[in-house]
């Protein structure tokens, strides 16, 4: 017999070791209802973006399972995003200094998740067939990862290790360096080999047919070389990671106005926020 044929059975943890370790009764977890309120945000270059928000007593229940079934399993070292210790600076510092940066978008990330490959992942890490389906229906909305869902960013690195895997791999083969911010995939090269890059092209989007999804290739395709500037989930890295000059001349016109107590089009709270974002990007990554 063997791993999955194994994992087919009825065998693993259960219902009732599922429900002690999200803090509540096997009867009272099964009744928690399935609920989401759909609507459309404008995304910032065009076009709308389609969110499934959960219920408050699911998205209780997905925090929950967040913290307690999801939250020590290991995401692939390209995941740069919603992991612990990474953020888009460490996924920037990645492509700082390179000859050739080559950006990529997943069409459809979160909705083009299956809900089946997550029902077969909650079973490869141990769960039964009843606990997995559980979580499988805590966790997905229409048949794949709902864009709302506080589940739904780690479960998409999870589910994804073997496509980081062999992206990372691929890009080895290639002399480049890869990582993955959600949908963001990036890879970058020392030497500028436009039969390398265009070969890696070809083959990411390959392999992504393979793990389920396809590419934005072209509108969201970026090649962009040293005298370019080139960008990685919104950070300059031609040389280190930094903010855009545009962004940080606002905010240098933002500090002055604060500083001589005039109007800003930042709220002090908001000022903050940009302030200590500034200060992460700025601090050089170990």
């Amino acid at each position: 017999m063997g791993l999955w044929d194994w994992f087919r059975g009825n065998r693993g943890k259960g219902v009732d070791e599922l429900a002690q370790r999200l803090g509540m009764t096997a009867n009272d977890l099964k009744r928690i209802p399935i609920s989401y309120k759909e609507f459309k945000i404008p995304k910032r270059r065009g076009g709308v973006r389609a969110i499934a928000a959960p219920s408050v007593e699911l998205k209780k229940i997905q925090r929950v399972i967040l913290r307690r079934v999801l939250g020590r399993l290991s995401a692939h070292p390209a995941a740069m995003g919603f992991e612990r210790g990474r953020s888009i600076v460490s996924h920037a510092q990645r492509h700082a200094g390179k000859r050739v940066v080559v950006s990529m978008d997943i069409k459809d990330f979160f909705t083009s998740t299956s809900a089946n490959r997550v029902q077969k992942y909650f079973r490869i890490i141990g769960w039964n067939r009843e606990a997995a389906d559980l979580l499988t229906q805590f966790c997905t909305y229409n048949g794949a990862l709902p864009q709302g869902a506080p589940t739904s960013p780690k479960l998409s690195n999870l589910v994804n290790y073997r496509l980081d895997a062999r992206l990372a791999a691929l890009a080895e083969r290639h002399g480049a360096c890869y990582s993955r911010y959600a949908d963001d995939l990036t890879f970058s090269f020392e030497n500028d080999s436009r039969q390398e890059i265009h070969v890696l092209i070809r083959a990411v989007k390959l392999i992504l047919q393979d793990e389920g999804y396809s590419l934005h290739l072209r509108k969201k395709l970026r090649i962009r070389r040293r005298y370019q500037r080139q960008l990685v989930t919104g950070l300059v890295v031609n040389d280190r990671p930094q903010l855009p000059r545009t962004v940080r001349r606002y905010l240098r016109a933002v500090e002055h106005a604060l500083s001589q107590g005039k109007p800003a089009t930042l709220s002090p709270q908001q000022w903050e926020g940009w302030r200590a974002f500034r200060a992460m990007v700025e601090t050089p990554q170990r």
